[in-house]
């Protein structure tokens, strides 16, 4: 799915912090539970900066779940799978070695404007960045199904498309029609 709205005036588009905070209204969640995270450290391991509204869901979440669907990999996640950091290593090693053909047309991250995966969901789709260009707050999000060229483009921020996933039964991903209510659900990482 393409949307124009990338393509608008910043002044135009919604504020990126709405949209965590449309997140944190919709879900019920607490926003004093914080989690630390040296973003610094993290950024220099992966090789990259990260956006900004992915950055605020990650210190104001954690790892877990937005209604038992989409998982948010995180630093430090309970799960190696779910650690963005030891997750895109890992698969940058493994494209290396393997190639990158189950991606295609895509590269992946550190390749130049290569994929770096932010999260999972229980039905195998993957939700990437697609790392082109040199601010990561304007990185268009790429979803695959397990299945081949299935590939949806989303231009618009990581809280945005959380945010309409959960609420706006349109979103190709939404989860909105099944559920009245939201939820996050912790996986307990520090």
């Amino acid at each position: 799915m393409d949307r124009t709205e990338a393509a608008l005036p910043a002044a135009h588009r919604a504020d990126r912090n709405s949209f965590v905070d449309a997140v944190v209204a919709v879900t019920g969640w607490d926003r004093g539970r914080t989690h630390t995270v040296d973003w610094t450290a993290v950024e220099a391991r992966i090789g990259t900066a990260l956006p900004a509204d992915y950055k605020e869901l990650a210190e104001v979440f954690g790892h877990g779940a937005f209604d038992g669907y989409l998982e948010l990999h995180t630093p430090g996640a309970a799960f190696s799978s779910c650690d963005i950091v030891l997750h895109t290593v890992w698969l940058g090693e493994w494209a290396r070695t393997h190639g990158s053909s189950l991606w295609e047309p895509y590269g992946v991250h550190p390749a130049p404007g290569g994929l770096l995966q932010w999260g999972s969901s229980e039905q195998a789709h993957q939700f990437y960045w697609l790392t082109d260009g040199p601010d990561p707050d304007r990185w268009p999000i790429l979803v695959c199904e397990d299945a081949p060229d299935s590939w949806e483009r989303f231009d618009g921020t990581t809280a945005e498309f959380v945010h309409r996933l959960l609420t706006e039964p349109e979103h190709p991903f939404s989860i909105a029609c099944y559920f009245d209510s939201h939820w996050f659900e912790s996986y307990g990482n520090p």
